[in-house]
């Protein structure tokens, strides 16, 4: 156990240690785990313990590009109570991930460009402190793995992925991933890169494509979009249904 020490308002330090139990987990379902705290040199009344589901955004604001970390989902894990000096206290906590959490590991491996975390905070005396980031590692869902699949045996490769802010149709988040592939296989006479983002709710989700081919020297680049929708009662639809929004992108753009 490590706990992390807090300054509190009035100069005694604080310490912390959030444990995640299951720091894997998929959209919809429930992080679990428990906030250690061990009093500092005085008693303090916590007025509240909160728990922040935090993500590295990409912020473009004119010739500017910058990376900052947003909130996206915010519980209280427990209300008011006593810390006496050096009393240690754990407080266990459960938390539905998002459906639209964006994907940060794969296979069991953290996806490169991607960062989560659990931020914990204390309320004492009217100020808020907060704790380091704990990693969080958000699988695909099924019909997300059935996509990215069929993705690499189309011959696509993973090029990165990163949030960018904004926010989408059919979305409640104030960013959005985009999970970047260089084109291969047969779409390498198509496209150059494809972009992938998901939007996904609790029985479906949506699936959007843009993909680029850069022209001659003398032509400018062009992407093309496509978006279709996914249910996860028929997940094996997605290599179909990819199939076909490549070449309706490529035909559109006389590419195919």
């Amino acid at each position: 156990m490590v706990f992390r020490k807090l300054m509190a308002a009035f100069g005694a330090g604080v310490e912390v240690d959030t444990v995640l139990t299951n720091s894997g987990v998929r959209p919809g379902e429930t992080l679990r785990g428990v906030v250690n705290f061990r009093g500092g040199g005085a008693d303090y009344k916590v007025e509240g313990i909160y728990l922040d589901l935090t993500a590295v955004v990409e912020v473009e604001r004119g010739d500017e590009e910058y990376k900052t970390t947003y909130g996206f989902l915010r519980q209280q894990v427990a209300g008011t109570f006593q810390l006496t000096a050096g009393a240690q206290h754990s407080q266990p906590f459960e938390i539905v991930i998002p459906w639209e959490t964006p994907i940060s590991a794969i296979g069991g491996h953290p996806l490169h460009g991607m960062r989560l975390g659990v931020q914990t905070e204390l309320a004492l005396a009217g100020a808020m402190d907060k704790g380091d980031l704990d990693p969080l590692f958000v699988n695909p869902l099924p019909a997300q793995e059935h996509v990215i699949a069929a993705l690499d045996r189309l011959g696509f490769g993973f090029k990165k992925a990163d949030l960018e802010r904004g926010t989408l149709r059919g979305s409640t988040m104030p960013f959005f991933q985009e999970i970047e592939y260089y084109a291969g296989g047969e779409w390498r006479r198509h496209f150059n890169e494809l972009e992938l983002t998901f939007i996904a709710g609790p029985r479906q989700m949506d699936v959007i494509l843009e993909a680029d081919k850069r022209g001659g020297f003398l032509t400018s680049s062009h992407d093309a979009y496509n978006r279709f929708t996914i249910r996860y009662d028929d997940p094996s639809r997605a290599d179909q249904a990819l199939r076909h929004a490549l070449e309706q992108m490529a035909r559109r753009r006389g590419w195919l």
